[in-house]
């Protein structure tokens, strides 16, 4: 696979504008979308637990390619959802995680988002971290938080997930294989370089945390 060239765009004027208006678009849709379905965390244990079965298991891997699979301990519960219709939908790929999430209706999608959500870190539903971010997570912010805590339930949290999973679903995003109406044009403006300095950034900061199973 070809690389991308390792220069950045800069984000013109037109470019920032495209960006808000996408962020407002994402805004009245999720509140549509929370408003319209309520999960039920009791209801969503019996089938969420078996999701601990990878996320639960401190630095599980991905086959291929490689990579840890992500944090759920205090990610948001709309985000949740959004992953699991995503996944069920076609609009991310990933073998295994479709496979789950194909035979799901919307209530239960809900009710297991509801559940992993339950299982929060603290940190994350205080003040995070107060670190100076870089100067490209600039635009970030509008969505995920100056501390990488998002800011609306269906925009997830990044403080504290793992860099290389972070870096995987950046460039799927660069790439087209995660579509997304606000991720896709922001993330093609950047370089492998920005991506590898986003992840670390993030990963840096207190924030999620693996739910071990007991």
């Amino acid at each position: 696979m070809r690389r991308r060239a390792e220069t950045r765009k800069p984000l013109n004027n037109l470019v920032i504008t495209k960006f808000n208006t996408a962020i407002a678009v994402a805004s009245l849709l999720t509140c549509s979308t929370l408003a319209s379905a309520e999960g039920n965390a009791e209801d969503g244990a019996a089938i969420g637990y078996s999701c601990l079965g990878c996320h639960g298991i401190e630095g599980y891997r991905n086959a291929y390619p490689s990579y840890r699979v992500p944090k759920l301990g205090g990610q948001k519960t709309g985000y949740l959802g959004d992953a699991l219709r995503g996944y069920r939908d076609g609009t991310r790929p990933h073998p295994t995680m479709t496979a789950q999430a194909s035979s799901l209706t919307d209530q239960q999608i809900e009710d297991v988002a509801a559940y992993l959500a339950s299982l929060a870190d603290e940190v994350v539903t205080t003040d995070g971290s107060t670190v100076q971010s870089p100067e490209i997570a600039t635009t970030c912010v509008a969505c995920h938080g100056q501390d990488g805590i998002g800011l609306s339930p269906a925009w997830p949290t990044l403080a504290g997930q793992h860099e290389d999973y972070l870096v995987h679903v950046l460039e799927q995003y660069r790439e087209g294989k995660r579509t997304d109406v606000v991720m896709g044009g922001f993330m093609s403006q950047l370089s492998d370089a920005d991506i590898a300095v986003l992840a670390r950034y993030y990963a840096s900061l207190d924030g999620l945390e693996t739910t071990v199973k007991e």
